[in-house]
């Protein structure tokens, strides 16, 4: 996707972020005053992107963009435009929230629009409430621009329904890192007819299952692992409780993956459609 479209898709589109910046930008003492605007990027494809997301890319001052985000939409931010990375990777150094913080208020108190951009939804496990509640209390101006979160957005792009008729009559969003223990009400998860999504869970795969399991939660239940869901280089491997930690044994696979557990995944090889090279050569594998 290029540049020059995603510019004509939201040319016409009002109000323009431009606009808003004019708009809210008040002098105080002489001194403008700025904001910070937390932006869901959505799971990985550009063109999933908002129209609203793409022109606060495009107009802010400074952007402040996560691990998460897709190289592809960092690219789309203009050159010489002011950038500042703060990603987190497990086991890896990463910036501290509180320093985050930081960055946000001072960025915004100096007068500048600050895109926060995030990867998915910036309230769905993006830690979108803790920053923008800081940024009220240093009495900074936020704005929320949703973003498609990964659990519909992967699993779309994987062929799997979160809900189908007969199969799933809700689903349920787990985080699967927690700063201690995973401590979940496992009892309710294993007996809710609900699609189960896992975020952020590929370590505590084995962990994920065996919970289940122990909870009453049949063994043959199908279980999916999306890695790098919505991009050109996504894997999907489905399997059961009992069996998946072997089905992707010596796969070396990678965050981000999401976990997907319920009926609705056997639907995926009905309703598959987007495939890579890399997934045709899966079922290839697998045939």
């Amino acid at each position: 996707m290029s540049k020059r479209f995603l510019e004509e898709c939201v040319s016409d589109a009002q109000p323009s972020i431009s606009q808003w910046r004019t708009s809210t930008r008040r002098a105080r003492g002489g001194r403008p005053k700025g904001r910070v605007v937390l932006v869901g990027a959505g799971p990985g494809d550009p063109e999933l992107l908002t129209m609203k997301a793409y022109r606060c890319i495009q107009s802010a001052d400074v952007v402040v963009y996560d691990r998460l985000v897709s190289s592809e939409i960092v690219d789309l931010i203009p050159s010489g435009k002011a950038l500042i990375y703060v990603g987190k990777a497990k086991g890896l150094h990463s910036v501290p929230q509180d320093k985050i913080n930081d960055i946000l208020v001072a960025e915004a108190s100096a007068g500048r629009t600050v895109c926060r951009l995030k990867g998915g939804d910036s309230f769905i496990f993006g830690r979108g409430g803790e920053e923008m509640k800081v940024l009220r209390d240093a009495g900074v101006n936020v704005e929320v621009i949703p973003g498609i979160t990964a659990a519909s957005g992967c699993t779309s792009y994987a062929g799997i329904p979160l809900t189908h008729r007969g199969l799933s009559q809700g689903c349920t969003l787990v985080t699967a890192h927690a700063e201690k223990d995973l401590s979940s009400n496992w009892s309710a998860l294993a007996s809710l007819n609900h699609t189960l999504v896992f975020y952020m869970g590929l370590s505590k795969l084995q962990f994920i299952t065996e919970k289940l399991m122990a909870e009453g939660m049949s063994p043959s239940m199908p279980i999916a692992v999306i890695e790098k869901g919505c991009s050109v280089n996504q894997r999907v491997f489905v399997s059961t409780l009992s069996d998946v930690l072997t089905a992707i044994q010596g796969k070396n696979l990678v965050s981000p993956s999401l976990i997907v557990v319920g009926e609705v995944v056997s639907l995926s090889s009905e309703l598959s459609w987007f495939v890579t090279q890399t997934q045709e050569e899966i079922e290839q594998l697998s045939a």
